[in-house]
């Protein structure tokens, strides 16, 4: 055979690869272009179907008055260097705050297994009942504020649940009989942003939260529950236990480990507005706003009592209160409760800025 057919032979057969791979190219080109407009289709969709939904809710709102409260945590403002009395007393009467969300640490109140110490709790459901104030209080291990889950020495949360779990269940039982009928009471919190991994804590067991949530409806029928949802968390309470109210909360401004510095969080606030809507109409369950950061978010955990002011003003100060209090009356939502009440104070007695303060007065008297 000539080497002449032989030639011919390979560089039809090299064509026809080249062929055979540029029509390889052009299909997965093809592909990967049809799916990239089927994906902003489908996110164009997705956010026009959401931005729908927060349009309803908002409009649904319109008309009703907003419901403006605080925080209020005693040994935090003992933390800061400020009297706890002195600091709910100018809440109520300076800023004229009437709604509150209170703790019932379990280590505060029970220090040692069956003894209880309420005087306290019972000072400031008094306070808040003599200025006619309402109350959410928060119940449970886990509440606000660092180290978020608040067991007394006594008791080790990293053995297994059913160790202690009795312990605390007859804590909150405790705590909910002592109150239940108080004039102030509006709602309780329950296990405060429960699957939240942040902080001391070691059970996440949805069981447990349910099995809570039946004894304080055992124990108090009468008022609603809430349980809320992580830090700007997406999804939705469709599980049981299924809350009676349902928390959000709502941070912009954080340094962040992740980006190693500061981060504002991008969601308009629309964007809480859709979640609330949609919890609305998947549930029929209601949400609140219950923690509004209006305080700074120090550097890698950094003390705040070691933070310059000039470091705190990075995320926080009396403009971004401002601020930050009108975005959350965006949202729709009309019960807003505002988390930083002791450091307005703080920094207006210790570290001589009434700014903030001030602003807040502004903001309770509107």
């Amino acid at each position: 055979m000539s080497a002449q057919p032989e030639g011919r032979r390979w560089k039809l057969q090299e064509k026809i690869k080249s062929i055979v791979s540029h029509g390889a190219f052009l299909c997965h080109k093809r592909f990967w272009q049809r799916f990239a407009l089927v994906l902003v289709a489908f996110v164009v969709i997705a956010t026009g179907g959401m931005y729908g939904i927060a349009l309803w809710y908002q409009h649904s709102q319109a008309g009703k008055p907003y419901d403006l409260g605080v925080t209020f945590i005693p040994s935090y403002a003992a933390y800061l260097g400020v009297d706890p009395h002195e600091t709910l007393s100018a809440i109520i009467n300076d800023l004229g705050v009437r709604q509150f969300r209170f703790t019932s640490y379990w280590n505060e109140i029970e220090p040692t297994p069956g003894h209880y110490d309420f005087s306290t709790l019972d000072w400031e459901m008094a306070a808040a009942q003599k200025a006619g104030a309402k109350v959410s209080l928060a119940i449970g291990l886990r509440q606000p504020r660092w180290p978020e889950c608040h067991a007394p020495s006594w008791i080790n949360t990293a053995t297994p649940v059913a160790q202690w779990q009795p312990a605390l269940e007859q804590y909150m039982t405790a705590v909910i009989n002592r109150y239940k009928t108080s004039p102030s009471l509006m709602s309780y919190q329950l296990e405060n942003e429960f699957y939240n991994s942040f902080g001391d804590c070691h059970n996440f067991d949805q069981s447990r939260l349910a099995t809570e949530f039946s004894l304080v409806k055992q124990l108090d029928p009468t008022h609603p529950v809430i349980i809320s949802r992580s830090d700007n968390y997406s999804g939705f309470a469709l599980s049981k236990p299924r809350a009676d109210i349902t928390g959000i909360s709502i941070y912009r401004r954080v340094y962040s480990p992740w980006v190693r510095g500061y981060f504002t969080y991008p969601l308009p606030s629309w964007y809480y507005a859709f979640l609330a809507g949609a919890q609305q109409l998947l549930t029929g369950t209601p949400s609140v706003v219950h923690e509004l950061q209006t305080e700074p978010w120090p550097p890698n955990g950094q003390n705040i009592l070691n933070t310059t002011l000039t470091e705190q003003n990075k995320t926080f100060d009396a403009t971004r209160l401002k601020s930050t209090a009108t975005f959350a009356k965006q949202t729709g939502i009309r019960h807003i409760d505002l988390w930083g009440a002791e450091y307005w104070y703080y920094r207006m007695q210790v570290l001589h800025d009434p700014s903030v303060w001030n602003t807040a007065k502004t903001i309770f008297r509107q």
